[in-house]
């Protein structure tokens, strides 16, 4: 079986997984919202539900799915170590783009050196 990691590290997967982090949509509005065949979706979601990351229920005549945390939580605890590593240069755009938001704008050239 293939390892969570490698699981969620599938494009289509990831978008799945993105859209049912708002709500729980139907096959259908995966389809719809991701514009992806339905035979795509139906594989990328059996695969995530296989292993664990999606749950389904029945409501009428279509099947909803929704996200599991657990896994993902799991997935979050593996990756603590390594966020050090990412969080030195969040920090450093943020503070450049801070600094860049206190600097006065440059003069547009098509402004610079006209005499009214």
């Amino acid at each position: 079986m293939e390892s969570s990691f490698a699981i969620i590290a599938e494009p289509n997967r990831r978008a799945i997984l993105s859209l049912l982090a708002a709500s729980e949509h139907s096959v259908g509005e995966i389809e719809h919202q991701l514009r992806m065949p339905q035979t795509s979706v139906s594989k990328h979601l059996r695969v995530l539900r296989d292993a664990g990351f999606v749950e389904s229920r029945i409501d009428a005549q279509r099947r909803v799915y929704r996200i599991r945390p657990e896994p993902l939580m799991e997935v979050d605890e593996w990756l603590a170590p390594f966020r050090r590593f990412w969080t030195a240069h969040v920090d450093a755009l943020e503070r450049h783009l801070d600094q860049m938001d206190s600097e006065p704008e440059p003069e547009p050239a098509s402004k610079k050196g006209k005499k009214r």
